[in-house]
């Protein structure tokens, strides 16, 4: 499991720029921004949030039709799933999930805190919105399997992924604007949309490989 999780984060890296896309397409995104609204620093900062959750979800979305795709198109998909028992096709799934959030979306993760300074966010609100996007975009790759998975047999699928998807991961967004909001907004309380957001991410965790599982199977038979 640990050999499939490295190999996957390579093929992650390597595939398609890596992580570099994404940054840059998440960067593209909110340097736009003020083009759009004008540069009213205030504006800006109250916005914050909501675009740096709205950039660094579609920038999550730029890979994850690879997901299962090199290994379909060099056959170890078909051993994979032949190989492994029903109760452990899940996990492979996990894994190689795991292994794409730490190569794509982590790095967007890590760059958010940089993007709020461009955007003029108070540090508590730009902390608050990366601790939100730690621990809600592993939601948006677990969610992101299942339209990969029911995908993989397309040649360009990338596009009905995102259509798939995008419905199921707005609660995701939602809460973790709301999240970020609370945090500077004295009225409004922080801990349950937090909670909440954990609570998806979980349910997302568990429900993703599954899903994800299955339509492979189905796909393959």
């Amino acid at each position: 499991m640990l050999a499939l999780y490295v190999r996957d984060l390579k093929l992650g890296i390597r595939a398609g720029g890596g992580a570099l896309v994404g940054i840059l397409f998440f960067l593209a995104v909110i340097a736009t921004v003020p083009f759009a609204i004008g540069p009213e620093l205030t504006l800006l900062a109250r916005i914050g949030p909501a675009m740096l959750w709205t950039g660094a979800l579609l920038a999550s979305l730029l890979g994850l039709d690879r997901l299962f795709q090199a290994d379909r198109e060099d056959g170890s998909l078909d051993l994979l799933v032949l190989a492994a028992e029903r109760h452990m096709l899940p996990l492979i799934v996990l894994l190689k999930c795991l292994a794409h959030w730490t190569a794509s979306v982590l790095p967007l993760v890590i760059a958010a805190p940089v993007l709020g300074i461009l955007l003029n966010m108070d540090p508590l609100a730009n902390a608050a919105t990366t601790l939100t996007l730690l621990v809600g975009s592993p939601a948006v790759t677990f969610v992101g399997a299942i339209g990969a998975a029911v995908a993989v047999t397309l040649p360009r699928g990338g596009l009905l992924v995102s259509v798939l998807i995008l419905p199921l991961v707005i609660p995701v967004l939602i809460f973790g604007v709301s999240t970020a909001y609370a945090s500077v907004n004295d009225p409004a309380p922080f801990l349950p949309p937090f909670l909440i957001l954990c609570a998806l991410t979980l349910f997302f965790t568990v429900l993703g490989p599954l899903a994800a599982s299955a339509a492979l199977r189905a796909a393959r038979g």
